[in-house]
């Protein structure tokens, strides 16, 4: 595309937001806040600032090298700052905090389980992804086996955890906009799809990393001065902020005991373990080590990364504490009930999730609220990016160039085909994100975990660390992993009871990883055991020439040969 392009489409993008705005809200059924023109303002310069750095990234991205991967020239701190940007998504910053006010410290078992999956990251994956590997995580699962089989079932679960994390995400991005910047849920969301076409399809990796990387600064200075401001309140004392938190919430002392979010000790651990394990076979967030020039760097990225996200986690419980101070003993932040009276836990207006968007008004004022809606509005725009170049990539690289076309394809067809990909992603999303607004989403994140645990992570780890793994039992055990994984959350009461208004659930658990995930273990195993044909021999054969590569990076020199 050329620069006039996309610079007639920034404009378009722009103009269309301002119109909408200047249409005003369609107040409906959901509770809305007049427009805060502040948080307009400041969205409306990261668009801007970001829709520069998308017309310089597109004039810079000449191969598919460029596009799907920077051409390798992200440095480990950039790219530590855009995996962080590309991981603390707004269930993150808004849902965990929303949790940690209605239950107090059970909401930390998230905060947890997003952040113990990293060292499995560090340590398992992330050098020899960067060795093996050239623009997605298909590429080292196929390293040794059967390219056309296994890119096929990685672009699947890759597809099937893009479409789950985006549909949270959308729907995410039209509530929080029609809560706070006066849009209605249709533009809402349509100007997120917009925009993150144009970032994707005109700007590729580049342009995805640098908003990811504006996005995580910004976050990461708003959650800073909300847990600062909220710490300087309490002479910078924690014990005396659970104090007041168990005076003034409902709960009182059984806030700061577990047990009163997740209370089934099976439970628990199933969702532990999608958590932990799902980190490291989400496909967004593997691609981000293509992006840096070796794998010394790659494990720098992941280890500066994981540092940063730690530090944010912990915000969002000082956040999460301090919004139960600061706002249950306010009725101006609830909608009183119809006796006059508010519920502390579920009259918050906006609901839970929207907690620490009200803590930034109440410890900065409307300015800072202003900022943080910004801010949580950015997020998602930063993550969904993320999504939409990992499925775009998917298919063309993945299936297009390695299973259709097998090789027959020049690098220009295949990025423009990743384009046209990215701008039917794009499109698909706008549509699932308007057709589940009134869905109970929350299962679609634990889904897109809980399938990456149970199908990329067992066929990845696998096919890296263990000799006897075969085409066909890597398949097996992936299809498996995946269908089991899909089959026990629409049988879970999350979907068949909520959703689908049946009953009773057929499945006692919301979280599937547990069995789903050692299914696909077990499956990769035992097919690939009694797996003797020809090509099973040649597979087992090539595994000393893969471990070399993976353990020293001999024959990856160079930023991205295979």
């Amino acid at each position: 595309m050329t620069a006039r392009r996309i610079a007639v489409v920034a404009l378009l993008t722009i103009v269309g937001a301002g119109a909408a705005l200047a249409a005003g809200p369609d107040l409906g059924a959901v509770q809305k806040q007049a427009t805060n023109w502040t948080a307009v303002v400041m969205f409306l310069l990261f668009v801007l600032a970001t829709l520069g750095i998308t017309y310089k990234a597109a004039a810079g991205s000449k191969s598919a090298a460029d596009f799907y991967a920077a051409g390798g020239g992200i440095s480990a701190g950039q790219n530590a700052l855009a995996i962080a940007g590309d991981y603390m998504s707004a269930a993150s910053f808004l849902g965990i905090s929303g949790l940690v006010f209605s239950s107090g410290f059970d909401g930390l078992i998230y905060s947890i389980g997003f952040l113990v999956g990293w060292p499995i990251v560090l340590f398992l994956i992330a050098e020899r992804l960067r060795n093996l590997g050239k623009f997605t995580f298909a590429d080292v699962a196929s390293f040794r086996l059967d390219q056309t089989r296994i890119r096929i079932l990685s672009a699947t679960g890759t597809l099937v955890v893009v479409a789950f994390y985006l549909i949270a995400q959308m729907v995410g991005a039209g509530k929080l906009i029609q809560l706070l910047f006066g849009l209605d849920y249709l533009t809402a969301i349509v100007a997120v799809g917009i925009l993150m076409i144009v970032y994707v399809a005109f700007g590729g990796m580049k342009a995805t990393t640098w908003v990811q990387i504006i996005k995580a600064c910004l976050l990461l200075a708003g959650a800073s001065f909300m847990a600062l401001a909220v710490l300087w309140r309490y002479g910078f004392n924690p014990e005396a902020l659970f104090a007041a938190a168990v005076a003034e919430h409902p709960k009182h002392e059984a806030i700061m005991a577990p047990g009163g979010l997740v209370a089934d000790p099976i439970s628990s651990l199933s969702l532990g373990i999608g958590l932990m394990f799902g980190t490291a076979g989400l496909p967004h967030i593997l691609m981000r080590f293509f992006t840096v020039s070796d794998a010394q760097a790659a494990r720098k990225s992941v280890f500066y990364a994981t540092g940063l996200i730690a530090y944010f986690y912990i915000l969002t419980f000082i956040i999460g504490f301090g919004a139960i101070t600061f706002l249950m003993g306010d009725p101006s932040y609830f909608k009183a009930g119809a006796n006059g009276a508010y519920d502390r836990i579920t009259g918050l207006l906006g609901g839970s999730n929207m907690a620490a968007v009200h803590l930034a008004n109440a410890t900065g004022g409307s300015l800072f609220l202003g900022f943080i809606s910004a801010v949580a509005f950015a997020t998602i725009l930063a993550v969904v990016a993320g999504l939409t170049l990992a499925g775009a990539s998917a298919v063309s690289h993945d299936l297009y160039a390695q299973v259709f076309a097998r090789g027959r394809t020049t690098e220009a067809g295949e990025v423009r085909l990743s384009k046209i990909s990215a701008v039917v992603i794009g499109i698909v999303a706008i549509y699932l994100g308007y057709v589940f607004e009134n869905q109970n989403v929350a299962f679609m994140v634990g889904l897109a975990f809980a399938v990456a645990a149970s199908c990329n992570f067992p066929v990845l780890a696998m096919s890296i660390l263990w000799k006897g793994t075969t085409t066909l039992g890597a398949l097996v055990g992936g299809l498996i992993g995946l269908v089991s994984a899909v089959v026990m959350v629409v049988l879970s009461k999350a979907v068949w009871v909520t959703t689908f208004g049946h009953p009773a659930a057929l499945f006692p658990y919301d979280n599937p990883a547990l069995f789903s995930m050692p299914l696909a273990f077990l499956g990769i195993w035992a097919v690939s055991k009694i797996d003797n044909s020809a090509r099973a021999k040649r597979e087992r054969a090539a595994f000393e020439a893969q471990y070399v590569r993976s353990e020293t990076g001999i024959g990856a020199s160079g930023a991205h040969a295979h």
